[in-house]
């Protein structure tokens, strides 16, 4: 724990405003001790915060800032009896600051004015640029082809961006319930293979994959549902059920994140739901009930292929697992090079993980989170199935950043050193980072981190890569151009990182 005044003493000393702040510390410590006291990681956050933010918003908000202390002054000079102000006189002047205080926040939210964060990479070869924006809490994208990209609304809307402009009307509407992390959430891009059948030439249509938690049709039961679509070049058509996933209780831990996969089997995420059974790790629970899994399925009619890890039965709810134990997550990739999946997870309180998915993978959830050594549990402790092992994270934090997407960069338009290396979001602190894959391809150079626990400030900066850029949701490589796609919840943006101008 720090005192507040240690707040000051670690930002930039060059802020116009900073005897302001001094000024705030010094009123806040005056007024209640109690609040002296801030933890270490709010502290940081703060500090990386208002260093951020461009100097405009600064003012702004210091200029609301100065008008709560200066209420809190006064409210320490009410009860001062050598003011020789009447008790109105100071009642009245609290009562028109605190009402314009009142009504300066009330107008920043109501009509959602943002206070910018300008976003940044550590390589001066690369620049950040705002592709797209207007987009109302988007949790996932994909593109179609070089000049058309589909991005997913958390409310149920799928919004075309196509020649680097946002549609104004989405191309389709679904009924979701969005409550907490429920909604429209995850898609995959498929070409479709089929032959027209008058022509006889092959379709120009993709498949479309998108998950979403609704009610299903025919339980009229709430369900996380996975549904495939015809793109027809204009619209979302023709749509299939491929598979129904449970939805309750949640109404977090959806998961939701789907790829299409190096074998051309579609992948999704379905989080644990907050159920406690046999797939957490429970040996006494419920049944496998389709809840904390990576599933593995067929894109033409939701089948399980006969060669996933647990079972080959089809009335076995098992043989559509490809892995299970995971408490949630929002990330889902393969390496182009070995084909391996890879995946981010999220911890509770801590231990947030990324991990190499082999089949039957068990990531350990709820016996096990981060490495096996700090959990005071063994293997035997899991509950195992045949197929099934577990393994240790590549890499853990201590302090969870909420990990979202994962990313191969298959591309050398950033430069050859990126070029199928990885790059990894988070939802915290609007943070990309990067990381070079070792020989093996089954881990990363992390010189800085011997242990592969991100457990401190200097081994976390060691491996940002930018920031930001808020809440991020998905990262994709541009199939044409190469570069590097940020999708922002928060800002609604995407961003695209790109060489800089004259490299």
């Amino acid at each position: 724990m720090v005192n507040s005044y240690d707040i000051y003493l670690q930002v930039d000393k060059n802020w116009p405003w900073i005897d302001n702040v001094r000024n705030v510390v010094q009123v806040v410590n005056t007024y209640n001790p109690s609040i002296c006291l801030v933890s270490k990681w709010l502290n940081n956050k703060i500090k990386t915060y208002f260093l951020s933010i461009a100097p405009i918003e600064k003012y702004i908000l210091f200029m609301l800032w100065g008008i709560l202390i200066n209420t809190m002054r006064f409210r320490i000079d009410f009860n001062n009896n050598d003011d020789t102000r009447t008790r109105d006189e100071k009642s009245n002047r609290i009562f028109v600051i605190s009402f314009v205080l009142a009504l300066a926040f009330g107008f920043l939210y109501t009509h959602q004015i943002p206070i910018a964060i300008s976003q940044s990479v550590n390589d001066q070869n690369l620049n950040v640029e705002v592709f797209v924006e207007g987009l109302d809490s988007p949790t996932s994208m994909a593109f179609l082809d070089k000049n058309s990209i589909l991005v997913l609304e958390k409310n149920g809307q799928v919004r075309l961006v196509s020649n680097d402009q946002l549609q104004p009307q989405p191309v389709l509407e679904i009924p979701v319930d969005f409550q907490n992390e429920r909604g429209l959430l995850g898609i995959a891009v498929q070409e479709n293979t089929e032959s027209d059948n008058n022509s006889g030439q092959a379709s120009n249509t993709k498949n479309i994959f998108l998950y979403y938690t609704g009610v299903d049709q025919d339980s009229d039961e709430l369900k996380n549902l996975v549904y495939k679509y015809t793109w027809n070049g204009q619209a979302l058509e023709n749509p299939t059920l491929m598979l129904d996933l449970p939805a309750i209780p949640g109404p977090n831990h959806d998961g939701g994140k789907l790829m299409i996969g190096p074998d051309n089997h579609l992948y999704g995420i379905i989080g644990d739901l907050n159920h406690d059974g046999m797939l957490q790790n429970f040996p006494d629970g419920p049944n496998p009930d389709d809840s904390g899994i990576i599933f593995r399925i067929s894109t033409v009619d939701g089948s399980p292929p006969a060669d996933n890890p647990f079972s080959s039965d089809p009335n076995d709810p098992r043989s559509k697992y490809f892995a299970y134990g995971i408490r949630n997550s929002f990330g889902l990739t393969f390496d182009p090079v070995t084909k391996t999946i890879w995946e981010t997870e999220n911890g509770p309180a801590s231990n947030d993980e990324i991990n190499i998915v082999n089949p039957g993978f068990n990531s350990g959830w709820q016996t096990i989170m981060g490495p096996i050594s700090s959990s005071g549990n063994t293997e035997s402790d899991l509950v195992s199935f045949e197929g099934s092992h577990y393994a240790d994270p590549v890499l853990t934090w201590l302090d969870p950043p909420a990990l979202t997407d994962i990313e191969f960069l298959n591309s050398t338009s950033l430069g050859e050193s990126y070029y199928n290396n990885v790059f990894v979001s988070d939802y915290n602190n609007g943070n990309l980072y990067y990381f070079e894959m070792n020989p093996e391809r089954n881990g990363f150079v992390l010189d800085t981190i011997p242990d592969l626990i991100v457990d401190n400030d200097e081994e976390q900066d060691s491996i940002i890569f930018g920031s930001g850029f808020g809440s991020i949701t998905d990262l994709v490589t541009g199939p044409d151009d190469g570069y590097l796609y940020i999708l922002s919840y928060d800002n609604g943006v995407i961003y695209r990182i790109t060489p800089a101008s004259g490299v």
